[in-house]
C-alpha cells in the first residue's frame, strides 16, 4: 500500500487555506484538506519574535504526491516561506487508506 502522509501548513486567515485546499483536493495533489481556524503561532522571523493569528491546515496526501503537492502549495501560498511538513501515517483504517490512496495521483 501507498504511504500516507499529514502535511502540516498555517495561513494568514480562513478565506485562503479553503481556495488553496480546494485547489488541491481538485488537482487530487491532496485526498482531504481540514481547515482548523484559532491557532496563534509563536515564531521567530525577520530577527524578531512574532506573534499572530494563523488558521492550520491539514492535508491528506500520499509520499508519491508530496513533492508535486508541495511546489504547488508553495507556489500558490502567500507567505514567503510557508510551513510545509509532512508527518507519516504509522497506521489507519485500511478503507480511509485506500481511500487516501485512490483519491491521491501521482
Amino acid at each position: 500500500m501507498t504511504e500516507a502522509l499529514v502535511v502540516l501548513c498555517t495561513f494568514p486567515s480562513e478565506a485562503e487555506a479553503r481556495q488553496i485546499g480546494t485547489q488541491l483536493v481538485e488537482r487530487q495533489y491532496a485526498a482531504c484538506v481540514n481547515i482548523l481556524p484559532g491557532v496563534e503561532s509563536i515564531y521567530h522571523w525577520d530577527g524578531k519574535i512574532c506573534q499572530d493569528r494563523e488558521v492550520m491546515a491539514l492535508i491528506k496526501t500520499t509520499r508519491q504526491a508530496f513533492s508535486v503537492l508541495s511546489r504547488e502549495l508553495s507556489a500558490l501560498h502567500p507567505y514567503d516561506e510557508p510551513e510545509i511538513i509532512a508527518l507519516p501515517v504509522a497506521d489507519g483504517s485500511a478503507g480511509y487508506l485506500a481511500w487516501l490512496t485512490d483519491r491521491t495521483r501521482c
